[in-house]
This record gives C-alpha cells, structure tokens and sequence, in this order.
C-alpha cells in the first residue's frame, strides 16, 4: 500500500503542474510615453530657404593711365573706404607732362597779350589814317594797308585765344592723368587679392583688373521660392524680418528687405529668385556663403503647433499618434503648414486637446495602449 500511496501522490504532483503551464503569463503593464496636449497659440509663421549671399555691386579697380606701381598702400582682404589710395605708379613722366604743359599755356598766354597790342596798334593806324584819306592829306592805299593789318591783327587774336583754350585743355588732361597716376578706392568695401605687384607694369588696356571690392554692407542674399509662393512675397515687398542660419548655427538676424525678384519663372524648376539685403556693419557675412533664409510670412491665432520629433512618414503621408481618454493609442494623418521654431504648423488632422504622443513612439502603435508621462 505504501507503493501505490506514493504513485497517487506523484500522478496529483505532476497533475498540478500542468495546470499551472497551462495559465497564460499576466501581459506587460501598457509602457509610458511623454505627452503634449494642444492648445491654439497665437504666432507668427515663417518659412525657411536654402540660399546663398552675393556681391551685387562688385568693382573692378583698374589703371586709367600706363606706368608702373611703386606703391600698393592696403593689405589684401582688408577693409577701404571709397577714395582711399591703393596704388601709385610712377609719376615722374605725368609730372613732366604737366610741367609742359603748363609753360605752352604760359607761352600762348603771352602770345596773346603780343597779338592784343598789335591789333592795338592797327585800330590806332585805321584811325589815324581815315580822316587824313578823307582830306586827302595820305594816299589811300596806306589805309587800305592799315584796314588790312587790322584784320589780320583781330585773326591772329582770335587764333592766339584759341591756342589759349587749347593748351587750357592739354594742361587739364595732363593734371588728370598725374591724379590717375595715384589710384584709388572707387568705393567703399573688401579689396581682394592684388593681382599686379609694386615694380609691375599697369596698363590702361589691360583686360585683368589690378584687384575688386566687394561692398559688404548691406549684403544681398538670393534664394528660390515655389511658383506658388510667388504672390506671397510680391505682396511683401519692403521690410520683412530676415534670418540667416548659418551651417554652424550661427544666426544673424536684422530687418531685412525683399529687393526684387526676377522677371520669369525658371521652368526647368518651378520657382522664381528673390533678392534681398540686411543690414552687415560688422562685415560678418561674405559674399558666397552658403545660408538658409526663414521670413516671417504672416501672423496666425489659435494655431495648433506639434514637435517636429513627433511627426512620422506613413506610406509618404505625415502622421502623428495621440493618446485618448482610455489609454488607446490612435493614429491621425496631418496637414501640415509653416514652421515655427522647432514645430509645425498643423493645418489638419488635430484638433484643440488632444494628447499628442513626443517621446516613446517607438514603444507603441495605433490600436495599442499606453500611459501619459507629461
């Protein structure tokens, strides 16, 4: 008996056992996600563009006269005021130049005091001689003589004064090429490298320019908007604040100003160029540099904005999860509109309340069920 007691009591063990296999294991507590709940903001709205800086009003400093440079008076990638001295050739030849000229117009100055006195003179002899030939005290022909010389007298004056102007003119042109000879800033701006160096020889006729200057202030930045875009920033011509974010996130920020856009459409992309400047006095942006452009485009009131960070792709679709009353996770697609910040405008899809899930989005799905952390 004692065998067949524990025989039984093994078959009831091992009965139990599998009994307690069988139960189904209590499911995982539902996990914690961070939670916002949307309410209406009143914000300003801006959009952001990929654009990039220029040199709208770039210079190319030149040689108006032939010489080589004895002087280059600024450092490359410095900053000159217009009228500054960059370069000065040798001046000796344009001195000279002016020297000479000056002792022809002294010259034809004299030379028109000299014909002055002789047709004096013979106005002097015409009158001397008229009422004589009238009484017939000397011969006509010493009159005749006289009329003549007083002709040719007033003709070499008239000359005379014309050489005057004439050497007026050369002396003028030889003082402006000594002022050439001396080059300056035509504006204000940053003088790039010198392509010519002191002992080189400068030529009026040369097609390389001696260097550039850029203004840098203000500077212009172009960037390209959708065709749809177009009537937006026609009708916001004039000041608009502008942002650059640089790739480093640096930002510099001024009231900006939409200059113009272009004429046409590009119709290889869509889109139409903007122009604009903001105001650059410390010259931290140079032309080239890559930025992106956000504009303020409006003005919304209780607008509904989400995290980017809580935003999914769906089959090509924006989407985002909320968590209702009982726990349950829901899926709705959105619409969405411009950026504020870090957030999006939500056009559609949401309403005021709602529970939208940030963080966490990974542990659940639509259909399933989680607990609000806020």
């Amino acid at each position: 008996m004692g065998a067949a007691a524990a025989a039984v009591a093994v078959t009831l063990l091992a009965g139990e056992r599998g009994r307690a296999a069988a139960t189904p294991a209590a499911p995982p507590p539902p996990p914690d996600v961070s939670v916002i709940q949307l309410a209406g903001e009143n914000v300003a709205t801006y959009r952001a563009y990929p654009a990039r800086t220029y040199a709208r009003d770039l210079v190319e400093v030149r040689g108006r006269v032939d010489g080589f440079i004895e002087q280059r008076t600024f450092d490359i990638g410095s900053d000159v005021r217009a009228g500054q001295v960059l370069y000065v050739l040798d001046v000796r030849p344009y001195e000279a130049e002016v020297e000479r000229a000056r002792a022809a117009l002294a010259q034809s100055v004299a030379d028109i005091a000299q014909a002055e006195a002789l047709l004096l003179k013979a106005r002097q002899d015409v009158e001397r001689l008229e009422p004589l030939v009238k009484e017939e005290a000397a011969p006509r022909q010493d009159l005749d003589n006289a009329l003549a010389a007083r002709q040719a007298a007033a003709a070499n004056v008239t000359a005379r004064r014309a050489a005057v102007d004439a050497n007026r003119a050369v002396l003028r042109n030889a003082e402006l090429n000594l002022e050439y000879a001396t080059i300056r800033a035509p504006i204000g701006g940053r003088v790039g490298d010198s392509l010519l160096q002191v002992g080189a020889l400068v030529t009026r006729t040369s097609p390389q320019p001696l260097t550039t200057i850029v203004p840098l202030d203000p500077v212009w930045v172009r960037f390209q908007v959708s065709e749809a875009e177009v009537p937006l920033f026609e009708r916001s011509r004039g000041p608009l604040p502008i942002e650059l974010v640089f790739d480093d996130g640096r930002r510099e920020t001024a009231r900006g100003r939409i200059e113009n856009t272009l004429n046409s459409v590009n119709t290889k992309t869509g889109t139409l160029e903007v122009q604009a400047t903001f105001p650059n006095p410390a010259h931290a942006v140079l032309p080239g540099q890559y930025v992106h452009v956000r504009v303020q485009t409006g003005q919304r009131t209780n607008a509904l904005l989400v995290p980017d960070r809580a935003i999914q792709e769906v089959q090509g679709q924006q989407a985002v999860l909320t968590l209702g009353a009982d726990g349950t996770v829901q899926g709705h697609a959105i619409v969405t509109g411009d950026r504020v910040g870090q957030r999006v405008l939500v056009e559609q899809g949401l309403t005021a309340g709602d529970l939208v899930i940030v963080d966490g989005l990974q542990k659940v799905r639509a259909g399933g069920r989680a607990t609000a952390r806020r």
